[in-house]
């Protein structure tokens, strides 16, 4: 069964929410790709519409936009996700995981791109007490 960790960040008030899904949820997510779209609805977000920015794996490996299909590959990167140079030029080889959605990973993390009618502050509260 598939279980993502969700990171949605708004921009207007620069807070993050997280929400776990899993199951016929999770399922919907599996083949998208990094800067798609996606309907707040699949996620229980009515009216909001949502921006997959990236993610990571169960072992940490950061998603690269520019690194086609699922799988991990080791990149020569200068920058960017996974490498933060220290010294101009610098180069390494990393491994990272491609762009697109799949079962292995564990957190996706998306940006409000349309706001609904109600606010993600009063979604999340209300989600929390319902589950203590």
């Amino acid at each position: 069964m598939v279980e993502f960790k969700l990171v949605i960040s708004n921009p207007e008030n620069g807070k993050t929410y997280q929400k776990e899904i899993s199951g016929t949820e999770g399922n919907t997510l599996i083949g998208k790709q990094i800067g798609q779209e996606i309907n707040g609805e699949q996620l229980g977000l009515t009216g909001y519409k949502l921006k997959i920015t990236g993610g990571s794996d169960s072992d940490g490996i950061p998603m690269r936009r520019d690194i086609q299909g699922p799988a991990r590959k080791k990149v020569l990167v200068s920058g960017g996700q996974g490498f933060n140079p220290t010294r101009d030029g610098q180069r390494k080889r990393k491994t990272v995981r491609g762009n697109q959605l799949s079962d292995e990973i564990t957190q996706i993390n998306l940006k409000v791109t349309e706001k609904g009618d109600q606010e993600l502050t009063e979604i999340f509260s209300s989600e929390q007490e319902t589950e203590e």
